[in-house]
Formats: structure tokens, sequence, C-alpha cells
């Protein structure tokens, strides 16, 4: 298990910002191929399949991402040292998802040469999971397609998240009028921004879902005016939107601009909301171990995979992006173990 906990303090000590994950990727590779493993590469994305790969088995994907987010202000020690003080592992990236990443790799590499299970196993190093890029584990599914089901390594506690909410950010635009603000004139786009923002603030989707709750709806940002004495004519804010299974995202965008006088544009509407049934094998296995099922809040690399898939890993989500960060070592050893024994064990 020590060789996997010196790769995540190699890669802590690699720079590896959403787009710039060259370098990291080459720890992976290299890595890959002192193992003796075989990888394929496109971009900064690295991925290999099982020694005895058969075209006649479901396959499963075990991915995690290898980019991270920039520094958290407030950062005590260095973010790019890899800091061990007793069981505690410090570094960017060490929970979110350095532990998931090597984790992960230790359970394929586990199964590497294996013959008799029911399933291959593919194993994948991806890139721009932390802005949700174009150029990561999606220009990696068609090349390793098709799967069957998906473990996607994020920080749970290696509790299971059988669902997660989608990520819909819409830009939306109250127009106005401008004029002097010392007179009656114009036709004060702020304002009407605001009764737009009321309106979202109390509207509530109808549908729940029993998982992962109500869609949460957030205004993030607003901005208008010029100067102090011109009435604006324009108003954007910003709306977050966190969806459930209930609702595609391209819907509940329809919902929103139905509701409010703003015009409104998605960013995107490829990030959907994604899981698996709560009886689904792999989710009755995890409950016969006593392991906590939930839904996130949160989005990950789930949301472009069309397959049924779940979130796990070692470290805790609540670590994640914040300052000092920092992974337990025995976290990443039971969670090898765990992974190891729910998959051994697993009938897909």
């Amino acid at each position: 298990m020590e060789k996997y906990i010196e790769l995540l303090k190699k890669l802590i000590s690699t720079e590896s910002f959403s787009k710039e994950e060259e370098n990291a990727a080459a720890v992976m590779r290299d890595f890959l191929s002192k193992a003796g493993i075989a990888f394929k590469t496109k971009e900064n994305n690295t991925w290999a399949f099982c020694k005895n790969f058969s075209a006649e088995k479901p396959t499963i994907l075990l991915d995690s991402h290898i980019d991270t987010v920039r520094p958290a202000k407030g950062y005590t020690k260095d973010p790019f040292s890899p800091i061990e003080e007793g069981d505690k592992l410090f570094g960017l990236g060490s929970n979110d998802a350095g532990g998931p990443l090597v984790a992960l790799l230790a359970t394929f590499i586990h199964f590497y040469e294996r013959n008799d299970l029911p399933f291959n196993l593919v194993y994948a190093a991806t890139a721009e999971e932390e802005i949700s890029g174009r150029r990561g584990l999606e220009i990696v599914l068609p090349e390793v397609a098709p799967i069957t089901f998906a473990i996607i390594g994020e920080p749970t506690k290696m509790e299971l998240a059988i669902a997660e909410k989608g990520l819909l950010v819409l830009d939306c635009y109250a127009h106005g009028k401008s004029g002097h603000a010392a007179r009656e004139e114009g036709e004060n786009a702020l304002y009407k921004a605001i009764d737009d923002i009321d309106k979202l603030r109390n509207f509530e989707f109808k549908k729940v879902s029993d998982v992962l709750g109500k869609v949460k709806l957030s205004v993030t940002q607003i901005e208008a005016g010029t100067q102090h004495n011109v009435v604006p004519d324009n108003c954007h804010f910003v709306v977050d939107v966190r969806t459930n299974e209930h609702y595609t995202n391209k819907e509940a965008a329809e919902i929103i601009d139905q509701l409010i006088e703003a015009e409104v544009k998605p960013r995107s509407v490829r990030l959907n909301s994604s899981g698996i049934s709560a009886h689904h094998p792999f989710a009755r296995l995890v409950k016969t171990k006593g392991i906590t099922i939930y839904g996130s809040p949160t989005t990950s690399d789930q949301a472009i995979i069309s397959c049924m898939s779940v979130k796990m890993g070692p470290g805790d989500s609540a670590r994640s992006h914040t300052a000092d960060e920092f992974i337990y070592k025995t976290e990443i050893i039971e969670g090898i173990k765990r992974y190891i024994e729910l998959l051994e064990e697993l009938k897909i």
C-alpha cells in the first residue's frame, strides 16, 4: 500500500490545475509503465484496460481526476509539499481527488491480471473535472465504450452516493431604459431584476426526489449600473440550479424562463442529475455491508456519463477546496480494501 501513498505525495508535489495537468498525467503514466501496465492517452487523460479484457463481458469504469483547484486563501502550509503529521497527509489535491485516484488505481492493479471476474475493468485518470471541462472524461468515454457501470472516485468517506444533483447555471438579463436618477426618467432594470429574484426566491419545483430532495435554486451574482446618477438599463444576475432526476437541465431552464421576465441564457445543459436505483446490484451489495447510501448535492464527472454510475471514495468532501487540505493515510488504505471487497462480490 505504501507505494500508492508515495504516488499521492508525488502528485501533491506536481502542480495540476485544470487545463494544466500534463505534468500530473506524466506522473501517472510513469507509475503505470513501471507497474508493467499498458495504457492509452489522449491529451491530459490516461486510461488502461484489464489484461484479460473480453468483449463478451460487461465493463466497469473506475475513474477519478488528476486536476485540482487553485489553493484557497488561508493556507498555513505549502500546498505543494506533501507534509505528513502522524496519519494526516497534507497537500493540495490530497483529498480531492488524490486519495480516490490512487485508491482506484490500487484496486485496478489488484484485479489487473484476473480472468475470473464476471466483468472487465478499465481505469481512467482524467482531466478538467474541477471546471466541468470538455477535454477530460468526456473525450475518453468514446474510447472506452461501451461502459455498463462506473465508479467515480470522489471523497465520500467511502459512503455511497447513488445519485447526484445536476448543475445548471443561468445568466439572466433584465432590460430597462436609462435615464437621469434625479428625475422620473427611465425604466430601472435593477428593480426589474429584484422582482424576478423575489419570484425565484419563493419558487419551488413541484417534483421532489426520494434521494436528492428538492431542486435547489440560488441567485449568486448580480451586477448593474455605470454610475450613481444613471438609471441602469440592464441588470445581469446569475442563478445556480441543482436539479434532481425528475427534471433535465433543459426542462428546468424552460420552467425558469417562463417564470421570470428577464432573458434567460443557460451556460450549458449537459451536467444533468445522474445515478442508480437503490435496487441496483451495487447498491444492494453496499447495503449489506452497512455502508451509508445517500444523494449528493455536488456534481462530478458522473454528470457526463450516460450509463449507470455512483460516486464513492476515501476522504471527506468537507475538506475539498479548503486551506491546508488533507487526507488520512488510513482512509486510503481502508478505501482500497473496501473497493476490492465490493468488486470481489459484485455480480452485474
